[in-house]
């Protein structure tokens, strides 16, 4: 999934990662791909994890991991960060995800009756950001499908979806519902329809026999 939103990644943009699986892309990302990566607490250019060796307890990102800093790394406060956000300086923004619904509105930030450190910076990111990727496995632990038709779960915003990347494939929420991509390596249509919780159209372009077998 980390290596398949790693392509989604254009060279030279500035990218905001959620915590969890989006936090796994940069190890992805191609070698001739240049991205500046943003930590909403007030990072920028932040770089690999640290060995333990290099590990500075006063660097850390937005999910009070430890990183390491690039060359020509930025530090400010979270106003500053905010303004870098909500002033449209974000190019991509990859969250992770509990549900999200066939137009492209997110849950990803508590379930009812858990306990919940925070909305953090989601919903000031889905709506700065100038793509949305939400990065999930596509059921929940108990197999309940995540990608839906409507959101059950608080709402971290509507309609700001662009994209979907599940362990299933590549969807595309639109006005007129989710659109398939592409599928994972050995996943069918009809895997991705049965563990959808909407309906979904196969944009899929159509492979003759003899494109197949060329």
């Amino acid at each position: 999934m980390a290596a398949r939103a790693a392509r989604e990644l254009p060279d030279g943009s500035y990218v905001n990662l959620g915590i969890g699986l989006p936090t796994l892309v940069p190890s992805f990302l191609p070698a001739d791909v240049d991205v500046v990566l943003h930590s909403e607490n007030g990072l920028l250019g932040v770089g690999p994890y640290p060995t333990d060796k290099e590990v500075d307890p006063d660097l850390i990102n937005a999910g009070k991991e430890t990183v390491t800093v690039l060359p020509g790394a930025s530090f400010f406060d979270s106003a500053l960060s905010f303004g870098m956000i909500r002033g449209g300086h974000i190019d991509v923004a990859v969250l992770g995800a509990m549900q999200v619904s066939a137009r492209g509105d997110l849950a990803n930030w508590m379930i009812p009756g858990k306990r919940v450190k925070g909305m953090g910076g989601a919903m000031d990111l889905i709506h700065g950001a100038r793509r949305v990727i939400a990065l999930t496995e596509h059921t929940a632990k108990d197999g309940a499908p995540k990608i839906v038709e409507e959101c059950t779960l608080p709402l971290t915003g509507k309609a700001c979806v662009h994209r979907v990347i599940t362990d299933l494939g590549v969807l595309d929420p639109t006005p007129d519902g989710l659109v398939l991509v592409e599928t994972a390596p050995g996943v069918t249509f009809e895997d991705i329809r049965q563990r959808t919780g909407a309906p979904v159209k196969d944009a899929r372009p159509v492979v003759t026999r003899e494109e197949r077998q060329l």
